[in-house]
């Protein structure tokens, strides 16, 4: 079932995030390429195993990001990871996001590997950011989109984690104008930071603003405010509350996964 269908399903869906290691070049890359291939197999099939509808695979490990391309390395890398978790993933969708702001490389990924969507932290206006301004893309990305991969889903955050807003621009106005004007599939609201959830009034602005958007929420939710944050929202991309302790650096917990898939469905 593409990721489309799941959206529409009753179910609320939950998309795994696979964090990868440094890459080569990275400052903290260490070890090789083949361990950091394998460390996310381990997380991929932990996701699975505890129920998870979807997987989307980031270069989490690359800080200081580049707020534009990223090197050709970086994408190669994630190219051999999609590819070996999408093995695993079998008929579920896996997506990709290129950290910072790379749409046109997750593009690229999602043509060459199949990937059924890609993440882009910000698709419309300005943020600005620990990297400094960056400005979306929306045009060139669609438009990039419509000739290489076409059915892949754009999934957008509103006012991204990391990150501040225009002066005077408003959780709304940033709402509408990335689904209505920068045509993003799918919303996608987050807390302060990674691993910090927004709180369910901030996740039901967002669905009041565009209640026709698909929304998901990106970070922070975990088996307590799963709930809460769900009552607006269709599901959520979780990682490092999935985590060994729910410690970010820690690998995926099958247990863990399998609790708050157990309070989704119930």
């Amino acid at each position: 079932m593409g990721l489309a269908a799941l959206l529409a399903a009753p179910r609320r869906l939950l998309i795994g995030v696979v964090h990868l290691a440094p890459t080569p070049g990275a400052p903290r890359a260490r070890g090789t390429v083949e361990e950091l291939l394998l460390a996310a197999e381990r997380d991929a099939c932990a996701y699975l195993e505890g129920g998870a509808d979807a997987l989307v695979v980031e270069n989490f490990g690359d800080v200081p990001f580049h707020a534009g391309a990223v090197a050709p390395e970086t994408v190669a890398t994630l190219a051999l990871a999609l590819a070996r978790v999408r093995a695993l993933a079998g008929a579920l969708p896996v997506g990709v996001n290129v950290l910072r702001n790379d749409a046109r490389a997750g593009l690229g990924l999602a043509a060459a590997t199949g990937a059924a969507f890609l993440r882009v932290n910000v698709h419309s206006g300005t943020m600005f950011t620990d990297q400094g301004p960056l400005a979306g893309c929306a045009a060139e990305t669609l438009r990039t989109r419509a000739r290489l991969c076409p059915d892949v889903l754009l999934l957008a955050d509103v006012h991204v984690k990391h990150a501040r807003p225009v002066a005077g621009e408003t959780l709304e106005e940033a709402a509408r104008d990335t689904f209505r004007r920068g045509l993003a599939d799918v919303l996608v609201v987050s807390g302060e930071a990674t691993g910090q959830a927004p709180s369910a009034e901030r996740v039901a602005r967002v669905a009041a603003a565009v209640p026709e958007a698909p929304l998901l929420v990106g970070s922070g939710l975990d088996e307590d405010n799963a709930r809460a944050l769900l009552a607006a929202a269709r599901g959520a991309l979780v990682g490092t509350a999935l985590k060994r302790g729910g410690r970010v650096e820690e690998p995926v917990d099958v247990a863990r996964v399998a609790r708050l898939r157990r309070v989704l469905d119930g």
